[in-house]
């Protein structure tokens, strides 16, 4: 766009529709890292509790709390996503 050149007001709805657009894909992208992360996190505490024959049951309950916070993270983003998506 020149410096002439003057917005006009579909302009801004196109480029509104483009950053919600972008923030979706973004919030997509955020969600579906957490998602593996937390199942990343619950293998590897399985597989550490196997090697060190621990039961798994406390292992897991030791990372409860850090899943609690990735799992309310989650809920979050996904409420985020959804308002942006209803939106549209």
């Amino acid at each position: 766009m020149s410096e002439n050149e003057e917005l006009t007001p579909s302009d801004i709805d196109e480029s509104a529709e483009d950053s919600t657009q972008i923030n979706a894909e973004e919030l997509v992208e955020v969600i579906a890292e957490f998602e593996r992360y937390r199942e990343r996190l619950v293998s590897e505490t399985i597989a550490a509790a196997q090697k060190a024959k621990l039961p798994q049951k406390p292992a897991l309950a030791k990372i409860e709390p850090e899943l609690a916070k990735i799992d309310a993270g989650l809920e979050s983003l996904r409420a985020q996503l959804a308002a942006i998506t209803t939106n549209n």
